[in-house]
């Protein structure tokens, strides 16, 4: 079996190819999203993100004597909308439970969660998967979602690593501490096979997506408000026993999802391979190298010492209030996926387009704006993607609306601009000009058509070109195009380009 290095130093590798026709990999993924919610979970501390440290705190969430906390009835209802959309049992009576555990940015040192009585459990999620051989649906289990609170950050200065060892001093910001926290625990996720690091990949953009479709969340993995850890075993191909898993921590990417998995197969794998015995341990993925590194050693069973939380009550929700939640649950982004592919007529392969840029809400709004859905796409997916590129931006982030692009799409149908001049419209309206309306008056874009205007521009073009006038005279009417594309220059672009040739044939006596 052909086994490597990861990087100078690092653990051997088997070929991803060889690991999978050997073993088995079981996967689980354990999702945290912080909600968007106004206050934090137990108090009424703003939760807004990027704020100076340390000023978005109170008595309840740093644990101050005499301080009580009380649940965030908002979380709640967004907790148990997701339980819907996720296919989940909801709970009609459960309640939180102290976890005991060091938590060195955690006030209290306890965290606030739920145990044995989370609030949704046993649902499901579809995803799909491109394979050579067509697209292949997978069904997530989820075991349950359950309600906590986020831990505060804490910065270790110094070093080179950005970790504890090493760092000169360290620092906290509970600023974080007591948002409002989900976690997703899938079941485990078996038959695989090759597609395993995929299938975690779609797991998670999927749920990202449903997340954000429900407004409970921004789910803005590089801010943290989601974020993913992945458990990996393997077994030998044939056994029925599950192998001993790694736990990769707080995996902010969907790229890293997946690479992470690839590595931790690989790694897995050259270790059982070579005699050796997988550790059940957390890691940590390295974005730099594309590898994980040991962190923490979970051999023995942590004792939590979970007990019921006294200073809060249980938490009930009605058999009615949950059918109205469900009832009032949006179109969620599978069925929308369904939807658009139909009304719309795309192929398997265009839809995935719109997938994979993440544009298919954008291109929906533009079409409610009034685009049809094919130059809806044509700005999202060529030009504005561009744009989000160069700029390194995710696409929704482009300072341009969905309505601002249908009015440029608009303006391109009526005649008043052409592509290359819509083109401009939509550089000046990212560059903050104003609506499209106002960049075409403050830019003078609009396009010249009539006769009056153009006249002079068609004289001076068969002026400066008499050779190919002569051709077009003789009958080569093709050879108009050149005399075109000297009016569009003389114009800066904004000539009519059809009126221009009707023009120019008509100055030369030619009829079209």
């Amino acid at each position: 079996m052909t086994s490597s290095p990861a990087t100078s130093g690092g653990p051997a590798l088997m070929a991803y190819d060889d690991a999978l026709a050997r073993y088995e990999p079981v996967l689980g993924l354990e999702t945290h999203v912080e909600l968007g919610t106004r206050s934090k979970m137990f108090c009424s501390c703003a939760t807004a993100f990027g704020a100076e440290p340390n000023t978005q705190v109170c008595p309840v969430c740093l644990a101050l004597p005499g301080s009580l906390p009380v649940v965030n009835g908002t979380a709640v209802e967004s907790a148990v909308r997701l339980g819907l959309a996720l296919n989940c049992s909801i709970a009609s009576w459960c309640r939180f439970a102290r976890k005991n555990y060091f938590y060195p940015d955690m006030p209290k040192n306890y965290q606030i969660s739920q145990y044995d009585e989370p609030l949704c459990s046993d649902g499901h999620l579809d995803v799909v998967v491109d394979t050579p051989e067509g697209p292949r649906e997978f069904r997530v289990e989820i075991e349950r979602v359950h309600m906590e609170e986020d831990t505060g950050k804490t910065s270790h200065v110094g070093g080179t690593t950005g970790r504890i060892h090493g760092a000169e001093y360290s620092i906290v910001d509970y600023n974080r501490a007591g948002i409002p926290l989900l976690e997703i625990v899938t079941k485990p996720i078996e038959h695989t096979g090759d597609l395993a690091p995929l299938v975690a990949r779609a797991y998670v953009s999927e749920l990202r997506d449903l997340v954000r479709s429900l407004g409970v969340s921004d789910v803005r993995m590089e801010e943290g408000s989601l974020r993913c850890d992945v458990n990996v075993s393997l077994m030998p191909r044939g056994a029925t026993k599950w192998g001993t898993r790694s736990e990769t921590k707080n995996v902010n990417s969907l790229r890293s999802v997946e690479r992470a998995m690839r590595f931790e197969i690989q790694r897995q794998a050259a270790v059982l391979d070579a005699g050796g015995r997988v550790v059940q341990e957390t890691r940590h993925f390295q974005e730099n190298s594309g590898t994980t590194v040991s962190g923490r050693s979970k051999e023995e069973a942590q004792d939590y010492r979970y007990f019921p939380d006294p200073d809060l009550v249980p938490v009930a929700p009605s058999a009615e209030w949950i059918e109205e939640l469900r009832a009032g649950l949006p179109e969620l982004p599978a069925a929308k996926r369904r939807r658009i592919k139909a009304e719309w007529e795309l192929s398997d392969e265009e839809l995935r387009d719109l997938v994979n840029a993440e544009a298919i809400d954008l291109v929906a709004a533009t079409v409610d704006a009034g685009a049809p859905p094919a130059d809806a796409r044509k700005w999202w997916l060529n030009e504005l993607s561009r744009r989000a590129t160069e700029t390194e931006v995710e696409l929704a982030a482009l300072p341009v609306t969905p309505a601002q692009v249908a009015r440029v799409v608009e303006l391109v149908a009526e005649g008043t601009l052409t592509n290359k001049l819509a083109r401009q419209v939509v550089e000046g309206v990212l560059a903050g000009e104003g609506e499209p309306d106002a960049v075409v008056e403050a830019r003078g874009l609009k396009v010249v058509s009539d006769d009056s205007a153009l006249g002079a521009a068609v004289r001076q073009a068969i002026a400066d070109n008499p050779d190919v006038a002569e051709k077009i005279r003789g009958g080569k009417v093709a050879a108009a195009g050149a005399l075109v594309g000297a009016v569009m220059k003389a114009t800066r672009g904004q000539a009519d380009a059809g009126r221009a040739r009707e023009l120019i044939l008509a100055e030369l006596g030619v009829q079209a």
